[in-house]
Protein backbone atom coordinates (compact mmCIF):
# COMPACT_ATOMS: atom_id res chain seq x y z
CA UNK A 1 0.00 0.00 0.00
CA UNK A 2 2.91 2.45 0.82
CA UNK A 3 4.87 1.45 -2.52
CA UNK A 4 1.16 2.37 -4.44
CA UNK A 5 0.30 5.53 -2.00
CA UNK A 6 4.39 6.50 -3.76
CA UNK A 7 4.00 5.96 -6.57
CA UNK A 8 0.71 7.96 -6.74
CA UNK A 9 2.19 10.87 -5.36
CA UNK A 10 5.11 10.85 -8.09
CA UNK A 11 2.77 11.08 -10.95
CA UNK A 12 0.78 13.70 -9.28
CA UNK A 13 4.38 15.40 -9.04
CA UNK A 14 5.34 14.38 -12.87
CA UNK A 15 1.85 15.61 -14.01
CA UNK A 16 2.24 18.97 -11.65
CA UNK A 17 5.71 19.67 -13.57
CA UNK A 18 4.67 18.75 -16.92
CA UNK A 19 1.95 21.49 -16.49
CA UNK A 20 3.98 24.20 -14.74
CA UNK A 21 6.74 23.71 -17.93
CA UNK A 22 3.76 24.49 -20.67
CA UNK A 23 2.64 27.36 -18.72
CA UNK A 24 6.13 28.72 -18.70
CA UNK A 25 6.57 28.18 -22.29
CA UNK A 26 3.41 29.73 -23.20
CA UNK A 27 4.46 32.67 -20.96
CA UNK A 28 7.81 32.87 -22.78
CA UNK A 29 6.22 32.61 -25.73
CA UNK A 30 3.97 35.35 -24.87
CA UNK A 31 6.71 37.59 -23.66
CA UNK A 32 8.36 36.51 -26.82
CA UNK A 33 5.46 38.01 -29.38
CA UNK A 34 5.57 40.78 -27.20
CA UNK A 35 8.98 41.52 -27.43
CA UNK A 36 9.16 40.69 -31.34
CA UNK A 37 6.04 43.25 -31.60
CA UNK A 38 7.98 46.49 -29.99
CA UNK A 39 10.84 45.34 -31.76
CA UNK A 40 9.39 45.09 -34.90
CA UNK A 41 6.02 47.17 -34.86
CA UNK A 42 3.51 47.85 -37.83
CA UNK A 43 4.57 49.97 -40.42
CA UNK A 44 2.87 53.60 -39.33
CA UNK A 45 0.40 53.52 -41.98
CA UNK A 46 -0.82 50.33 -41.12
CA UNK A 47 -1.43 51.30 -37.87
CA UNK A 48 -2.66 54.94 -38.62
CA UNK A 49 -5.47 52.50 -40.42
CA UNK A 50 -6.09 50.19 -37.68
CA UNK A 51 -6.45 53.16 -35.42
CA UNK A 52 -9.09 55.13 -38.02
CA UNK A 53 -10.54 51.71 -38.30
CA UNK A 54 -11.24 51.35 -34.73
CA UNK A 55 -12.40 55.34 -34.68
CA UNK A 56 -15.46 54.07 -37.86
CA UNK A 57 -16.39 51.14 -35.41
CA UNK A 58 -16.62 53.39 -32.41
CA UNK A 59 -14.06 52.02 -30.75
CA UNK A 60 -12.95 55.53 -29.65
CA UNK A 61 -10.77 54.66 -26.54
CA UNK A 62 -8.91 51.48 -28.03
CA UNK A 63 -8.49 53.71 -31.34
CA UNK A 64 -6.98 56.47 -28.87
CA UNK A 65 -4.43 53.77 -27.50
CA UNK A 66 -3.86 52.78 -31.38
CA UNK A 67 -2.92 56.46 -32.29
CA UNK A 68 -0.68 56.65 -29.23
CA UNK A 69 1.02 53.19 -30.00
CA UNK A 70 1.92 54.77 -33.86
CA UNK A 71 3.34 58.26 -31.88
CA UNK A 72 5.23 56.25 -29.99
CA UNK A 73 6.52 53.36 -31.97
CA UNK A 74 7.48 55.82 -35.10
CA UNK A 75 7.58 59.17 -33.74
CA UNK A 76 8.91 60.63 -37.08
CA UNK A 77 7.04 59.48 -39.30
CA UNK A 78 4.67 61.72 -41.08
CA UNK A 79 1.39 59.92 -39.51
CA UNK A 80 2.90 60.56 -36.01
CA UNK A 81 2.32 63.90 -35.82
CA UNK A 82 -1.37 63.44 -36.68
CA UNK A 83 -1.92 60.49 -34.61
CA UNK A 84 -1.47 62.83 -31.33
CA UNK A 85 -4.33 65.08 -32.35
CA UNK A 86 -6.48 62.06 -33.51
CA UNK A 87 -5.41 60.26 -29.96
CA UNK A 88 -6.74 63.47 -28.34
CA UNK A 89 -10.49 63.63 -30.49
CA UNK A 90 -10.55 59.69 -30.19
CA UNK A 91 -10.49 60.16 -25.92
CA UNK A 92 -12.98 62.86 -26.67
CA UNK A 93 -15.44 60.54 -28.34
CA UNK A 94 -14.67 58.14 -25.72
CA UNK A 95 -16.04 60.92 -23.22
CA UNK A 96 -12.21 61.04 -21.68
CA UNK A 97 -11.77 64.25 -21.13
CA UNK A 98 -8.83 64.83 -19.10
CA UNK A 99 -7.18 62.70 -21.63
CA UNK A 100 -8.56 64.49 -24.35
CA UNK A 101 -6.91 67.62 -23.21
CA UNK A 102 -3.41 66.16 -22.20
CA UNK A 103 -3.17 64.90 -25.75
CA UNK A 104 -4.61 67.80 -27.56
CA UNK A 105 -2.07 70.59 -25.38
CA UNK A 106 0.62 68.02 -26.09
CA UNK A 107 -0.08 68.52 -29.98
CA UNK A 108 -0.20 72.34 -29.49
CA UNK A 109 3.17 72.43 -27.37
CA UNK A 110 4.73 70.70 -30.26
CA UNK A 111 3.29 71.53 -33.43
CA UNK A 112 2.01 75.10 -32.93
CA UNK A 113 0.84 76.61 -36.33
CA UNK A 114 0.82 73.82 -38.24
CA UNK A 115 -3.07 72.85 -39.98
CA UNK A 116 -4.05 70.41 -37.21
CA UNK A 117 -3.14 73.30 -34.68
CA UNK A 118 -6.71 74.59 -34.47
CA UNK A 119 -8.29 71.25 -34.68
CA UNK A 120 -6.63 70.66 -31.40
CA UNK A 121 -7.12 73.79 -29.99
CA UNK A 122 -11.12 73.03 -30.53
CA UNK A 123 -10.42 69.31 -28.68
CA UNK A 124 -9.23 71.52 -25.48
CA UNK A 125 -12.01 74.08 -25.57
CA UNK A 126 -14.61 71.33 -26.18
CA UNK A 127 -13.62 69.17 -23.74
CA UNK A 128 -13.63 71.99 -20.85
CA UNK A 129 -17.09 73.55 -22.47
CA UNK A 130 -18.24 69.89 -22.01
CA UNK A 131 -17.47 69.91 -18.45
CA UNK A 132 -19.61 73.28 -17.53
CA UNK A 133 -21.81 73.50 -15.17
CA UNK A 134 -25.25 75.26 -14.31
CA UNK A 135 -24.45 79.13 -12.52
CA UNK A 136 -25.18 77.73 -9.10
CA UNK A 137 -21.95 75.24 -9.23
CA UNK A 138 -18.72 75.67 -9.23
CA UNK A 139 -17.17 77.19 -12.30
CA UNK A 140 -13.57 76.58 -13.54
CA UNK A 141 -14.92 74.69 -15.87
CA UNK A 142 -16.50 77.44 -17.55
CA UNK A 143 -13.50 79.81 -16.86
CA UNK A 144 -11.23 77.32 -18.72
CA UNK A 145 -13.49 76.93 -21.75
CA UNK A 146 -13.76 80.46 -22.13
CA UNK A 147 -9.72 81.25 -21.89
CA UNK A 148 -8.83 78.24 -24.82
CA UNK A 149 -12.19 79.22 -26.65
CA UNK A 150 -10.65 82.99 -26.81
CA UNK A 151 -7.73 81.84 -27.68
CA UNK A 152 -9.28 79.87 -30.43
CA UNK A 153 -10.57 82.70 -32.14
CA UNK A 154 -7.61 84.41 -31.65
CA UNK A 155 -5.31 82.45 -32.87
CA UNK A 156 -7.46 81.28 -35.91
CA UNK A 157 -9.89 83.55 -36.50
CA UNK A 158 -10.72 82.31 -40.30
CA UNK A 159 -10.92 78.57 -39.34
CA UNK A 160 -14.33 76.27 -39.52
CA UNK A 161 -14.05 76.32 -35.46
CA UNK A 162 -14.36 80.23 -35.03
CA UNK A 163 -17.85 80.69 -35.29
CA UNK A 164 -18.64 78.11 -33.24
CA UNK A 165 -16.37 79.51 -30.45
CA UNK A 166 -18.20 82.62 -31.22
CA UNK A 167 -21.63 81.02 -29.89
CA UNK A 168 -19.89 79.17 -27.28
CA UNK A 169 -17.51 82.39 -25.68
CA UNK A 170 -21.84 83.77 -25.27
CA UNK A 171 -22.94 80.80 -23.85
CA UNK A 172 -19.68 80.46 -21.63
CA UNK A 173 -19.40 84.46 -20.63
CA UNK A 174 -23.67 84.31 -19.63
CA UNK A 175 -23.16 81.38 -17.75
CA UNK A 176 -20.33 83.21 -15.72
CA UNK A 177 -22.59 86.88 -15.51
CA UNK A 178 -25.63 84.61 -14.24
CA UNK A 179 -23.25 82.86 -11.25
CA UNK A 180 -21.82 86.51 -10.58
CA UNK A 181 -25.15 87.96 -10.42
CA UNK A 182 -26.95 85.19 -8.02
CA UNK A 183 -23.86 85.29 -5.89
CA UNK A 184 -24.16 89.15 -5.74
CA UNK A 185 -27.65 88.93 -4.97
CA UNK A 186 -27.19 86.79 -2.13
CA UNK A 187 -24.98 89.55 -0.30
CA UNK A 188 -26.64 92.31 -1.24
CA UNK A 189 -29.67 90.16 0.44
CA UNK A 190 -27.76 89.76 3.82
CA UNK A 191 -27.06 93.18 3.64
CA UNK A 192 -23.16 92.84 2.83
CA UNK A 193 -23.21 95.33 0.16
CA UNK A 194 -19.73 95.97 0.00
CA UNK A 195 -19.35 92.03 -1.16
CA UNK A 196 -22.34 92.49 -3.73
CA UNK A 197 -21.02 94.86 -5.76
CA UNK A 198 -17.79 93.48 -6.73
CA UNK A 199 -19.98 90.68 -7.95
CA UNK A 200 -21.99 93.19 -9.75
CA UNK A 201 -18.78 95.44 -10.46
CA UNK A 202 -18.02 92.19 -12.59
CA UNK A 203 -20.65 91.52 -14.86
CA UNK A 204 -21.22 95.58 -15.51
CA UNK A 205 -17.18 95.51 -16.11
CA UNK A 206 -16.50 92.05 -18.48
CA UNK A 207 -19.76 91.05 -19.57
CA UNK A 208 -21.39 94.11 -20.70
CA UNK A 209 -22.72 92.17 -24.27
CA UNK A 210 -25.04 89.22 -21.53
CA UNK A 211 -28.49 89.61 -20.86
CA UNK A 212 -27.47 90.01 -17.13
CA UNK A 213 -25.94 93.32 -17.22
CA UNK A 214 -28.42 96.01 -17.30
CA UNK A 215 -29.54 94.35 -13.70
CA UNK A 216 -26.29 94.48 -12.91
CA UNK A 217 -26.24 97.70 -13.38
CA UNK A 218 -29.38 98.13 -11.10
CA UNK A 219 -27.80 96.55 -8.55
CA UNK A 220 -25.28 99.17 -8.40
CA UNK A 221 -27.40 101.68 -7.79
CA UNK A 222 -28.96 99.60 -4.83
CA UNK A 223 -26.56 98.59 -3.36
CA UNK A 224 -24.57 102.46 -3.70
CA UNK A 225 -27.63 104.10 -2.45
CA UNK A 226 -27.73 101.53 0.56
CA UNK A 227 -24.22 103.01 1.21
CA UNK A 228 -24.38 106.34 0.84
CA UNK A 229 -22.14 106.47 -2.05
CA UNK A 230 -24.77 108.28 -4.10
CA UNK A 231 -22.56 109.67 -6.85
CA UNK A 232 -21.58 106.08 -7.88
CA UNK A 233 -25.16 105.37 -7.95
CA UNK A 234 -26.15 108.25 -10.39
CA UNK A 235 -23.54 106.83 -12.60
CA UNK A 236 -24.91 103.88 -12.71
CA UNK A 237 -27.83 104.97 -13.33
CA UNK A 238 -27.41 107.36 -16.33
CA UNK A 239 -24.87 104.07 -17.71
CA UNK A 240 -28.21 101.95 -17.58
CA UNK A 241 -30.29 104.36 -19.23
CA UNK A 242 -28.25 105.29 -22.05
CA UNK A 243 -27.34 102.17 -23.10
CA UNK A 244 -30.87 100.36 -22.27
CA UNK A 245 -33.43 103.32 -22.06
CA UNK A 246 -36.35 100.95 -22.33
CA UNK A 247 -35.24 98.68 -19.64
CA UNK A 248 -38.06 97.82 -16.76
CA UNK A 249 -34.39 97.53 -14.95
CA UNK A 250 -33.64 101.51 -15.93
CA UNK A 251 -37.04 102.48 -14.79
CA UNK A 252 -36.32 101.00 -10.98
CA UNK A 253 -33.25 102.79 -11.21
CA UNK A 254 -34.82 106.06 -11.97
CA UNK A 255 -37.65 105.46 -9.33
CA UNK A 256 -34.90 104.85 -6.47
CA UNK A 257 -32.97 107.91 -7.48
CA UNK A 258 -35.77 109.99 -7.61
CA UNK A 259 -36.92 108.99 -3.92
CA UNK A 260 -34.43 110.50 -2.79
CA UNK A 261 -34.11 113.59 -4.76
CA UNK A 262 -31.60 112.49 -6.86
CA UNK A 263 -31.82 112.01 -10.97
CA UNK A 264 -28.67 109.71 -13.44
CA UNK A 265 -25.82 111.63 -13.80
CA UNK A 266 -22.80 110.57 -14.98
CA UNK A 267 -19.43 110.81 -13.25
CA UNK A 268 -16.43 110.51 -15.63
CA UNK A 269 -13.99 109.52 -12.78
CA UNK A 270 -16.41 106.73 -11.72
CA UNK A 271 -14.68 103.61 -12.81
CA UNK A 272 -18.41 102.19 -14.51
CA UNK A 273 -17.58 105.85 -16.83
CA UNK A 274 -14.48 103.83 -17.54
CA UNK A 275 -15.35 100.61 -17.99
CA UNK A 276 -18.39 101.86 -20.23
CA UNK A 277 -16.45 103.96 -22.00
CA UNK A 278 -15.46 102.28 -25.41
CA UNK A 279 -18.94 100.46 -25.07
CA UNK A 280 -20.57 101.10 -28.96
CA UNK A 281 -23.70 102.62 -27.34
CA UNK A 282 -21.87 104.83 -24.39
CA UNK A 283 -20.48 108.13 -24.31
CA UNK A 284 -18.76 110.10 -21.43
CA UNK A 285 -20.90 112.64 -21.61
CA UNK A 286 -24.04 111.02 -20.51
CA UNK A 287 -27.78 110.08 -21.29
Amino acid sequence: MNAMRDTGRGFNLLVGAVLAGALLVLQGCASSNDLQKALNPDPPGVMYAAADSLMTKGKYEAAAQKFEDLDRDHPYAPEARRAIVMSAYAYYKAGKLPEAIASAQRYTTMHPGTKEAAFAHHIIASSYFDEMRTPNRDQSSTRKALKELKKLKALYPDSKYAQEADNRIRLAEDTLAASEMQVGRYYQERSNYVAAINRFKTVASEYQTTAHVEEALMRLVECYMALGIKQEAQTAAAVLGHNFPNSRWYKDAYALLQSDGLAPREDGDSWISKAWKNFPKFSLGGP
